[in-house]
């Protein structure tokens, strides 16, 4: 049976083909793996995803958690779920053999982790949160720290949360309240209220570590007065650390993730140790939360992708309308209608794509960590950095346009709790909004990375395009060439947009940034154009392979290619002449008028 998770093969084409993961074994720390070691983890990850993760999507969804007792109550299913997943690795997928780890790439752990949020995103971000605290301990954290705190977080013992949001602040960090005192033990008293902590509380482990963003009593003012702290819910001997549950919110989608209000200190007693240096909190969480963008991007791409596999499936099985006007002509698959062919090929080509993407990303975050050749590991970070707010804003809008589409193709049942896909579209309007809104990364992205060292990591990118044009034309193919000349036009037009915000931004920064957005969604379509490119580049020679499924499968990339420099490219000439028109109204609008 076909999975409804992914198209294996796709992901074998995306990891082996256009990335060519494999050579990362050539790097020292990858050199015991092999295709084969790769293959075998994802394969893994299939089966628990399938059989673990995705038979309970929906109670989680309609079971949403609950206090009991005090207590947090979950569906059963979740802690066996997790509990496969840790055992089976993925938990360490990433971190040394002696800690317990894999030792894989990033690229390929991110690959099987997509895998679970597929299946059922509300279960996986448990696992998700905790892999990123464990990330930060063993990045910030001192040898007594990472001693202390990486067994238990890296073998499931604890679980893990990121604790930002006061209901004052919001997205703005600089308004956080919260307060640490220093002890004479050397350790924090820490006080504070926060609001929408995901996974906040649960009985899934014995502990939940949380990274709590708070103030030193001498902290400057605004972000730079912001430290991290560790905050365990239990102490070392099991009894509580004044970290109150306040309350769960309930939520439009992802319900099966408890989102929390929690009081620190509200007895004076919740006790924290510095992670990293004193008012460097803010640095150090990017790291967790860039990753965590990162993630986001890959969850709405993944939610996209499971609806766009169910609508497939819908659109071959349901038979509606006919091939001819003659009323005595047979029912035929809606698969065979124009329209819904169009709904599906907007749905693949944002899956797919946007798979691309991230797993693009996921390499050059393998490669600014460990490429041999300095230059290239910090042109590598200038490009994730670059791509970053990218991907978690372009793939979080798309993915729930895309979702949205899904439910089109099954009409009146879509809409119907009977179907998976308003669920799917339901946990994937989230992303849009958490780990910083899809506005914050727009203007991130325009305001701070386009434009840093001097446009260094646009112009490295602008390269990798026009190299990719040129060996397009090289090929002697009038449709790949044509799709070629497309994208050297979209690059030099959103250079030039560039140019013209990157110039009226000094004088002028609210009128620069007024349409940040539009500027990612332009920005954000020639970079997934560019990735289709690509694809079909490797696709045209095996499109009449003897295989047949072979050769259907290199012919659906090149049909998505065209669909993606027909249907979706063009969309951002118009957004070009919007932006670079620098274009007051909503900078003048006088909002009594709204």
């Amino acid at each position: 049976m076909r999975s409804q998770l992914i198209d294996r093969r796709d992901l074998q084409f995306l990891l082996h083909e256009l990335l060519a993961v494999e050579t990362l074994t050539q790097l020292p720390r990858f050199a015991e793996h092999s295709r084969e070691t790769f293959d075998a983890a994802i394969d893994s990850a299939l089966r628990i995803a399938t059989e673990r993760y995705a038979p309970h999507r929906q109670r989680s969804d309609s079971d949403e958690p609950r206090i009991e007792a005090g207590r947090v109550v979950l569906p059963p299913e979740v802690a066996p779920a997790l509990r496969a997943f840790v055992d089976a690795g993925f938990l360490a997928a990433t971190h040394d053999h002696e800690d317990g780890g894999m030792q894989l790439p990033r690229t390929v752990a991110n690959a099987c982790w997509a895998l679970f949020k597929s299946a059922n995103v509300a279960t996986d971000t448990y696992a998700t949160l905790t892999i990123g605290v464990a990330n930060m301990v063993h990045a910030f954290g001192s040898a007594a720290q990472r001693a202390r705190w990486l067994p238990p977080l890296l073998d499931g013992r604890h679980f893990g949360t990121m604790v930002l949001t006061e209901p004052q602040a919001g997205s703005s960090l600089a308004e956080i309240r919260a307060s640490a005192t220093p002890r004479a033990d050397g350790r924090y008293i820490i006080r504070a209220q926060k609001i929408f902590i995901t996974a906040g509380d649960h009985e899934l482990s014995d502990n939940i570590v949380h990274l709590v963003l708070a103030r030193l009593p001498d902290a400057p003012p605004g972000v730079k007065g912001l430290s991290l702290f560790i905050v365990p819910k239990r102490r070392d001997d099991g009894t509580p650390n004044d970290v109150a549950l306040a309350g769960l919110i309930h939520k439009m989608g992802s319900r099966g993730t408890t989102s929390t209000m929690l009081n620190f200190g509200e007895r004076g007693d919740c006790i924290g140790e510095l992670l990293g240096p004193p008012h460097q909190g803010l640095a150090c969480m990017f790291q967790m939360m860039n990753e965590a963008r990162i993630n986001v991007g890959i969850s709405a791409t993944m939610l996209a992708y499971a609806g766009y596999l169910h609508a497939l499936a819908y659109a071959r099985e349901r038979m509606q309308g006919r091939a001819t006007p003659d009323p005595r002509s047979p029912p035929v698959p809606i698969v065979r209608h124009a329209d819904v062919r169009r709904m599906l090929l907007a749905q693949k080509v944002v899956a797919e794509g946007g798979l691309a993407l991230c797993l693009h990303a996921s390499l050059l975050a393998d490669r600014a960590e460990l490429d041999p050749d300095a230059t290239e590991r910090h042109q590598a970070r200038l490009q994730l950095d670059l791509l970053t707010p990218v991907i978690k804003a372009w793939c979080s809008t798309q993915g729930v346009l895309a979702n949205s589409l899904a439910i089109q193709v099954h009409g009146g049942y879509g809409y119907t709790r009977e179907y998976p896909v308003e669920q799917l579209l339901r946990d994937n309007r989230l992303n849009s909004i958490h780990e910083g809104t899809d506005g914050i990364q727009a203007l991130d992205l325009l305001g701070r990375k386009v434009g840093a060292e001097g446009g260094a990591a646009l112009a490295l990118l602008g390269t990798a395009m026009l190299r990719t044009v040129a060996e397009t034309r090289a090929l002697d193919d009038e449709t790949l060439a044509a799709h070629a000349t497309q994208l050297e036009r979209a690059w030099h037009e959103l250079a030039h947009t560039t140019a013209t915000l990157l110039a009226a931004l000094p004088a002028q920064p609210q009128l620069a940034l007024a349409n940040a957005s539009v500027y990612l969604e332009a920005f954000g379509h020639t970079l997934v154009a560019w990735l289709w490119l690509r694809q079909a580049v490797i696709a045209q020679p095996h499109r009449n392979h003897p295989d047949d499924a072979e050769a259907r499968f290199y012919r659906g990339k090149l049909a998505a290619a065209r669909h993606f420099f027909s249907h979706e490219l063009p969309r951002t000439a118009p957004q070009h002449t919007l932006l670079r028109s620098l274009d007051a109204g909503l900078v003048e609008l006088d909002d009594t008028c709204l």
